[in-house]
């Protein structure tokens, strides 16, 4: 049991438990599992996704990861996108996409780094661009409004 001293002392104010967090050491904002999104979600910080979300999803310095009972129709830019469930949309990550075994997606991906788990599904086109490079360099709005198209076709 700890003492009213220890107990005052963990409660005090310091530099270290006043200060905010970076947004790496942080827990992931939270789409739960009863919501349903449409529309742009736009950020700076991790997101977990366990409801639904249909739109775009904009989160470019941050790590997105889609649960295994989500369902997203969004086009997703971020840092590192994790899918455990379903998603139908292009990725775009400035460093890597990866595909668990139980993930699905039906889309374009591009990224420096992609990894694909054993039974995950994947159906759309890869680009591996090289760090520093630009995560949609050389592709033009129409060439998206095709894969757009194509992917939900």
């Amino acid at each position: 049991m700890l003492s009213s001293a220890s107990m005052a002392a963990i409660h005090e104010p310091t530099a270290s438990n006043t200060s905010p967090a970076s947004p790496a050491a942080s827990d992931p904002a939270t789409i739960g599992k009863s919501l349903q999104i449409k529309g742009e979600v736009i950020g700076s910080e991790s997101l977990y996704i366990d409801g639904n979300v249909e739109g775009a999803i904009s989160l470019p310095d941050s790590r997105v990861t889609i649960s295994r009972d989500a369902q997203v129709s969004a086009n997703i830019t971020a840092r590192e996108v994790i899918v455990f469930g379903k998603v139908i949309g292009n990725i775009n990550a400035s460093d890597r996409v990866d595909i668990r075994s139980e993930g699905s997606l039906t889309g374009d991906v591009t990224a420096q780094r992609i990894s694909i788990g054993d039974g995950a599904f994947f159906k759309g086109g890869i680009d591996i661009c090289k760090p520093g490079q630009g995560m949609v360099a050389g592709i033009s709005s129409d060439d998206w409004q095709t894969a757009a198209t194509a992917v939900h076709a």
